[in-house]
């Protein structure tokens, strides 16, 4: 999940008024939509690493890089532990496997799609990483984005890292059903516009050779049960947010690790 001008694009789904039924129910998406771009909002630490190495000295190792949106940055949080990479580097680092995780993020608060291809460029640049996780779509979600255009962007930035032999792992749009920001009506609009994004990656990212991960699906659940999910906002994720996603993004990071480690490191023979 996102936060730069995310939340003031929500006064867009106040478009979809249709589904309220009346113009009472429109007035109220439409209000709730100013309240929602009235909030404070998490916003980037700057104190957090954006590069760090975890696990032994002597373990094989991984090369790590996150694209998105403000997922991969950590936003809500304080600590590079909690963050969702920081998670992910421990979970990678303490396994069967032991890797020795070299982590990096190019991500950018409150990234659509659209901003993929300077990501991807970034993300290439120097030593070429061995798996990326792209966070993606909850902005291109809540501001109503055309689905099958932001699948699109997405899609073209997978096949750009596949070329270049990188393990891609996409974590969809998340539940935003689940956020507490704001109040149904435009609560349920968000959950509707999440899905149907979620939908549309899923079919993009596995055309062009990567691996998806719905977390609105495996992870949605815990979090419209517990709010402590969720940092301050009520949009971001909290530490205990980012360690669910975590772990719902880990066996498929474990396997194209492995994909990677065989295919990339294998040692010369002869």
């Amino acid at each position: 999940m996102s936060e730069r001008g995310e939340v003031a694009r929500w006064g867009r789904a106040a478009a979809l008024s249709l589904l309220a039924g009346t113009v009472g129910g429109a007035a109220v998406l439409a209000g709730q939509a100013i309240a929602a771009r009235s909030r404070e909002y998490a916003q980037p630490e700057l104190g957090l690493v954006l590069r760090a190495t975890v696990g032994r000295a002597d373990a094989p190792p991984l090369r790590l890089v996150l694209l998105g949106d403000s997922s991969a940055l950590g936003v809500g949080v304080d600590r590079f532990e909690d963050t969702i990479g920081g998670q992910l580097a421990n979970l990678l680092a303490e396994g069967p496997a032991g890797r020795r995780v070299q982590l990096s993020s190019v991500g950018v608060s409150g990234s659509r799609a659209t901003d993929l291809a300077t990501q991807v460029a970034r993300a290439l640049l120097g030593e070429r990483p061995d798996v990326a996780v792209v966070l993606i779509g909850a902005n291109d979600a809540t501001a109503m984005s055309r689905s099958g255009d932001a699948a699109a962007y997405l899609g073209s930035a997978v096949r750009r890292l596949r070329e270049a032999h990188v393990e891609v792992v996409v974590g969809t749009c998340p539940d935003l059903g689940a956020v507490r920001a704001v109040a149904a009506p435009l609560r349920q609009v968000l959950g509707w516009s999440g899905r149907r994004m979620a939908r549309a990656q899923t079919a993009a990212v596995l055309d062009a050779g990567g691996t998806v991960v719905d977390l609105g699906t495996e992870t949605g659940p815990v979090f419209r049960a517990d709010a402590g999910t969720l940092c301050h906002d009520g949009f971001h994720p909290s530490a205990d947010g980012y360690r669910v996603w975590a772990h719902a993004l880990l066996p498929a990071v474990e396997a194209a690790a492995a994909v990677a480690f065989r295919h990339h490191r294998r040692p010369p023979t002869g």
